[in-house]
């Protein structure tokens, strides 16, 4: 669902898309479409096994799940890239993550580049789905490193292998997960690490520069550069993952997942999760300069949570959406008894045009602008009631899943 020259969502699905929390559960078939050319191929991928022959770069096929996505003149593929993600938001005192160690003011890329990357890592996996490579950054001397959750969120027992920049090597531990956010942090038994400062998502602006880090393809310390090219970007990858995404033209492929998207003085502002992609066939999406990445902001919540409590909640409103409704606004189809929206007054019928100061143009936005705060955090919510106009105060509540 996605319309051209709008802020609408890219949605990447099978025949259903359901959200793992009862608070925004969605239940509805999405409506078949007629490809316009050029038709794009959705499909998520995991990135290639890595061949370790000498002399030659050799591959295994990908791992491939196809599904379909609906948009007005074409479908739109995002394919999960195991890479990057955006800036911090504070936390509490007990954080493990590390001082910012002295990077370049706005130095150049291979500053920036020489000064990050000992903080990057790459992720051999071996996961329910089969085996693949993605990256990740180190935000504590002793071993805490964020990722994606489709990179390691399936990892079998002792079924992740990180590769370091200086060419070591150590066994990683899976710490807890988040589908919803595509988030998860992984453990090495290791101290003294250098480590990446994180920055601020809320502070980007379009055309800000930014250098994504990782291991596109399994290879390892590669920096690519580029632009923020839109904020605030609607991206569904999967069944569960629903991103309020920084969308970025540096090149991110396949095993970039998980690795960080920094700005000019070498903060992470985001944790590059997805790209869009021209696929002509399995196994060969790859980059067109539409790449997308959770912001740090959120990511550095999330990250934190996992890391105390081997776990992280999801903010919800408690109802269910209709998807089919087209919109503008997310239609409300059944409201749980007892939840945020039935206390705060909401109704089977309400239109939920704007949280806040956020328009909301269809269900999925209203999913990905929930996950942007954290639950606690009281939003107004614009509804429209037939000929009615109103605003309703709420307090966002943790999915009990």
């Amino acid at each position: 669902m996605a319309t051209n020259g709008t802020n609408r969502p890219f949605v990447v699905s099978d025949s259903y898309m359901t959200s793992p929390d009862e608070g925004d559960t969605v239940s509805t078939p999405i409506p078949p479409f007629t490809p316009v050319e050029p038709t794009y191929q959705a499909q998520p991928l995991v990135a290639p096994e890595k061949k370790r022959n000498r002399g030659s770069l050799m591959f295994a096929g990908f791992v491939v799940t196809g599904l379909v996505a609906g948009a007005a003149g074409g479908a739109v593929g995002f394919i999960a890239a195991r890479e990057s993600f955006p800036a911090a938001t504070s936390v509490t005192s007990t954080s493990v993550f590390a001082d910012s160690p002295s990077l370049p003011a706005n130095g150049s890329i291979a500053d920036v580049a020489a000064a990050v990357q000992p903080a990057v890592v790459q992720l051999d996996v071996n996961g329910a789905e089969g085996e693949g490579t993605g990256s990740g950054f180190i935000i504590s001397d002793d071993g805490y490193i964020i990722t994606n959750n489709h990179v390691a969120g399936s990892a079998k027992e002792d079924g992740i292998n990180v590769l370091f920049a200086d060419g070591s090597q150590a066994k990683g531990k899976l710490v807890g997960a988040n589908a919803g956010y595509d988030l998860a942090v992984v453990k090495v038994d290791k101290t003294g690490l250098k480590t990446v400062p994180l920055g601020k998502s809320s502070t980007l602006r379009v055309g800000d520069s930014v250098i994504a880090l990782g291991s596109p393809l399994g290879l390892q310390g590669t920096v690519t550069s580029g632009i923020v090219s839109s904020l605030n970007r609607p991206v569904t990858a999967g069944d569960e993952s629903f991103i309020n995404a920084i969308q970025t033209d540096a090149a991110i492929n396949p095993g970039n997942s998980g690795g960080p998207l920094v700005n000019g003085n070498g903060a992470v502002v985001g944790v590059n999760s997805a790209i869009a992609s021209l696929a002509t066939g399995a196994g060969e999406a790859g980059s067109i300069g539409l790449g997308f990445s959770i912001p740090i902001d959120t990511a550095k919540r999330i990250a934190d949570e996992i890391i105390k409590t081997g776990s992280a909640a999801t903010p919800v409103i408690g109802v269910q959406l209709a998807m089919s409704f087209e919109g503008p606004g997310a239609k409300v189809s059944t409201v749980t008894k007892g939840g945020a929206a039935d206390r705060a007054g909401i109704q089977v019928g309400d239109v939920i045009s704007k949280i806040n100061s956020q328009v909301i143009s269809d269900g999925t936005q209203l999913i990905v602008t929930v996950r942007s705060f954290a639950p606690g955090d009281r939003v107004q919510l614009t509804i429209k009631r037939g000929d009615q106009t109103l605003t309703l105060p709420l307090n966002l509540t943790a999915s009990k899943s």
